[in-house]
């Protein structure tokens, strides 16, 4: 079974991020955060661990801490792809529902050459959610899809 590995916010475009070893998500703004405050749909970007691992050592930086992807949420043992909009993840007490992928940005390109394209393919830039139950998550949370 998966688990969430980080939990992370900032307030404002390009503004500071900020680690959590637990957080509330929140019905109508995710996180409460900048993303989380833009769109209820989108409001709780999730990484996949794998993934981002990939993109970055294809890119030739594969020490770039995950929180630099501007994500809420990193977990492991899960990868995203088209398939999975719509599908339900439970993560502590909260429930999430893909909604899109969660394109790179050029912010990645400036961190470490060749990243925003590493991102591109299967989805390694993350998914969109948005919170359909409110609920208390914290590091090392079980993370797992619920079945239709």
């Amino acid at each position: 079974m998966a688990k969430l590995l980080g939990i992370a916010t900032h307030q404002k475009s390009r503004g500071d991020i900020q680690l959590h070893a637990q957080a509330k998500l929140q019905l109508m703004n995710g996180l409460n955060d900048y993303r989380g405050n833009q769109d209820i749909n989108t409001a709780v970007t999730i990484l996949s661990l794998k993934s981002w691992q990939k993109a970055c050592r294809e890119a030739g930086c594969p020490d770039l801490p995950w929180q630099e992807r501007r994500a809420n949420l990193l977990i492991d043992d899960i990868q995203f792809d088209k398939e999975d909009i719509g599908r339900q993840l439970k993560i502590g007490a909260a429930l999430l529902e893909v909604t899109e992928e969660t394109d790179p940005c050029g912010r990645m390109e400036k961190l470490c050459s060749g990243l925003k394209r590493a991102l591109f393919p299967d989805w390694r830039g993350g998914a969109r959610c948005r919170v359909i139950l409110s609920g208390e998550i914290k590091i090392d949370d079980t993370v797992e899809w619920l079945d239709p």
